[in-house]
């Protein structure tokens, strides 16, 4: 459509421009203000009918716990083989010597069992883990 046509046009210096009083174009001013504005006010029967959960507090926030990489004693034990075959793990005369640390665990933890005899270095370990691995005829290094 060319421009001469258009209704505006026909519109310039009309001041309002068709909308009839010069604030009825303006802003939020003819819908009662902005976005969720007026809620609590003027809006209120809206806020009632379509948001009715908008206003107060839902529910609580966890406290955000620190998670660590664990693994069991049985895992580990069941992955002896592979570990020595991608040179993650050594084998030395007293046993399998194996660094937790390297493997991106933080901790051992004590389910399964142990059939080789595991020198583990690791950050922390479980009473029990500790009790199985030298069970086993290994031990471990803190």
């Amino acid at each position: 459509m060319p421009h001469r046509f258009r209704k505006m046009r026909k519109q310039r210096g009309s001041r309002t421009v068709g909308y009839g009083v010069v604030g009825q174009h303006r802003k939020g001013g003819q819908r009662g203000g902005k976005g969720k504005t007026g809620l609590h006010k003027h809006k209120w029967s809206y806020a009632i009918k379509y948001l009715p959960n908008y206003f107060g507090n839902h529910g609580f926030t966890p406290i955000k716990r620190v998670t660590s990489n664990t693994i069991n004693v049985g895992e580990l034990d069941e992955q002896v083989e592979m570990l020595l075959v991608l040179k993650k793990a050594s084998k030395d005369e007293e046993g399998i010597k194996i660094d937790l640390n390297n493997l991106g665990f933080d901790k051992l933890l004590g389910g399964g069992r142990v059939s080789h005899p595991l020198i583990i270095k690791s950050n922390a370990s479980s009473k029990s883990a500790i009790k199985k691995i030298k069970k086993a005829g290994g031990k471990i290094l803190d």
